[in-house]
């Protein structure tokens, strides 16, 4: 079987891709995930806060409300400086004959961009912005959020020749016209579907705010599902499926939908970097029962335009459940 795809634009050799996490931030882990067959790397992201090494001044003056995040990004820093993950790139692609994808977690246009030349540099075959814009102000408008990504696509394009991809949330009231607008930008290469955001939980016994769940679940896939089967064929950048990806069954519904690809980080977490030969074994196996030789031979085979029954994936209500109809 052969299983190689395209990753923004570039060749790899399967559709499996260790996604930015703590999975890929040193050269030996990442050396393991390479020997396990990983088909691409994402370096685990650097924020925009470490590039412009300053903590907001809100967390500052309200220490106690933002005590871990100043934490986090303060000690980071401090632990991770820009050098040392300049030094991850290299090193990895030295160690590694994949392509090696550095990432950033950004939120504005501001002048961390600048450091994209040195990420360029340091030999990365592409760059991820994961933009985390989550539309909380009452007072901002869609189009003002929607504004954040043409302007750090725009930036940040001005600095780098190398691929450049966008891993996207999905709180927009017209996503779909977004990504297409994004797209005809003609800088992304590659949409990532979706990020996962930190989400708060509450802990009824201390009164008090926690975090849910670190990892995804297996059936956390279906969103990305639904989203990657709609925006098939409607751009021309690649779609990359995040998030709940456990097996290569999810893998191989996700490129039947339309992607390319998928980043995978929870499934590796809880099981190893061993689980990556065992999920490609998976779609060997799929494709050779249904006599597939290629990814291509299925890619977009039940997106959104190659179904009989399309609006199966754009109905949100339960009327199969409430209404009794197949």
């Amino acid at each position: 079987m052969d299983l190689s795809t395209k990753y923004n634009g570039l060749k790899i050799k399967n559709p499996i891709i260790v996604g930015s996490s703590g999975l890929t931030n040193t050269v030996e882990k990442n050396k393991k995930l390479a020997e396990n067959n990983a088909g691409a790397i994402v370096i685990k992201s650097l924020f925009e806060e470490q590039i412009m090494n300053e903590a907001y001044s809100d967390m500052k003056n309200n220490a106690e409300m933002y005590a871990e995040a100043f934490d986090y990004i303060t000690n980071y820093s401090k632990e991770k400086s820009l050098e040392e993950y300049l030094k991850v790139i290299e090193g990895t692609k030295k160690a590694v004959d994949i392509p090696v994808i550095a990432s950033i977690n950004c939120t504005t246009a501001s002048s961390w961009t600048k450091f994209g030349k040195k990420i360029q540099e340091a030999g990365a075959d592409a760059l991820e912005l994961n933009i985390s814009n989550l539309p909380t102000d009452i007072d901002r408008k869609s189009a003002d959020y929607e504004k954040v990504y043409f302007d750090i696509v725009g930036s940040i394009s001005k600095e780098i020749s190398i691929p450049l991809s966008l891993k996207l949330n999905f709180y927009s009231a017209g996503l779909s016209n977004l990504i297409r607008t994004l797209d005809w930008t003609q800088k992304v290469k590659s949409f990532i579907l979706f990020n996962r955001f930190y989400s708060p939980d509450l802990d009824i016994d201390k009164l008090k705010i926690t975090s849910s769940n670190y990892f995804s679940n297996e059936g956390d896939y279906t969103r990305t599902l639904r989203w990657t089967a709609l925006m098939f064929g409607n751009v021309e950048a690649e779609l990359i499926a995040s998030t709940g990806i456990h097996s290569g069954e999810s893998v191989i519904k996700q490129i039947l939908a339309g992607a390319n690809a998928v980043q995978v980080v929870s499934a590796i977490y809880k099981n190893g970097p061993e689980h990556i030969g065992i999920m490609l074994k998976e779609i060997e196996d799929w494709m050779q029962k249904k006599n597939f030789k290629t990814i291509d031979d299925f890619k977009g085979k039940l997106s959104y335009d190659s179904v009989e029954n399309p609006t199966a994936f754009e109905r949100i209500q339960f009327m199969k459940y409430y209404g009794g109809i197949e």
